[in-house]
């Protein structure tokens, strides 16, 4: 029996699969990166799949090995340690980790959004989480102090509590709806506050520019702010469809004589159909923005764009990751 070909070593297994250049291409790459199977895998197999990307980006190829067995390898070992550390990642702050709990987290916030007491609690259950994420998915290049993340922490908790206690105080005399949608406002309110609190060291100091070929050409201020910008975008896009769907499908539900009869199950509900919604928000809106965004030189600062004209007095255009 022939053994299949081997394969070559020149596939590159540092980029995505897919072309990152069209949303289809970056929608696939995330439904893999987010998904939530990957979690259930064994401490033998990411150390397997670890083995198996270290060995061929070091140029040794496994006899028998696949191209599918290489990009399952890949995307298995980036769903659980650190691109830039190596390290192996927290299991909550992965990214595979993001529907579960944050389906369960946003399905008690819709749930239970009529006491001040679980208003105040699961607004903090969820910068907690929100906390633990951002630290796990930190960039190598910028890496986030215990000062910087108890700043973020406090300053995003108390936004979304202050902005869900007060939007509450002005929606009792209003159609329940409405009430029901206090969650997400407080949840876009302190995704405002959080991340760009998290990432303050790149708003002060900048985030790497490069040119179409990764040589880096300098630090911006203004790519830094158009990067963070794009996150909020994305993971307030993300929220979205879980947190105003939801809401619709259960007030019609709890008119019905089969939630009054069952009112146990109105939780499980809400966090069935949250976790339905994030399941495909999730990765779709991770794709809106290319990882490795774009702007044009004449957008950055006056001094940035001296230096690259010094280096390359015919560029026009610069890429930065934008990070998650």
């Amino acid at each position: 029996q022939k053994m299949p070909p081997s394969l070559p070593a020149t596939i590159n297994i540092r980029e995505p699969r897919w072309d990152q250049s069209t949303f289809q291409g970056r929608a696939k790459h995330f439904f893999m990166v987010t998904d939530p199977r990957n979690l259930l895998l064994s401490g033998a197999t990411l150390e397997e799949a670890r083995r198996v990307v270290e060995d061929y980006r070091a140029g040794t190829v496994p006899p028998g090995l696949t191209e599918d067995q290489l990009w399952r390898a890949k995307y298995i070992y980036d769903s659980a340690f650190h691109p830039d550390t190596g390290e192996k990642m927290l299991l909550v702050g992965r990214m595979s980790a993001q529907v579960p709990m944050n389906m369960t987290i946003t399905g008690c916030m819709l749930t239970f959004y009529r006491t001040t007491p679980a208003v105040l609690f699961w607004q903090w259950v969820n910068q907690s989480f929100n906390a633990i994420v951002n630290y796990t998915n930190r960039s190598g290049d910028a890496p986030i102090t215990p000062s910087q993340l108890g700043t973020a922490y406090v300053s995003a908790t108390t936004g979304a509590v202050v902005t869900a206690l007060g939007l509450k105080s002005l929606t009792k005399h209003l159609p329940a709806i409405i009430g029901r949608y206090v969650p997400f406002a407080a949840v876009a309110a302190a995704n405002c506050i959080n991340i760009p609190l998290m990432r303050q060291r790149e708003l002060k100091l900048g985030i790497p520019v490069t040119d179409e070929n990764g040589n880096r050409l300098g630090e911006s201020t203004a790519a830094a702010q158009k990067a963070i910008f794009q996150v909020v975008v994305s993971r307030i896009g993300m929220a979205a469809p879980a947190m105003a769907i939801p809401p619709v499908i259960m007030n019609m539900l709890e008119k019905r004589a089969f939630l009054k009869r069952y009112p146990y199950l109105n939780a499980p509900l809400q966090v069935g159909l949250v976790g339905f919604c994030l399941v495909f928000a999730t990765p779709l809106c991770c794709a809106l923005f290319p990882q490795k965004s774009s702007m044009a030189v004449s957008s950055l600062e006056p001094e940035v764009q001296d230096q690259i004209r010094k280096k390359d007095p015919w560029l026009e255009t610069v890429y930065f990751n934008k990070g998650l």
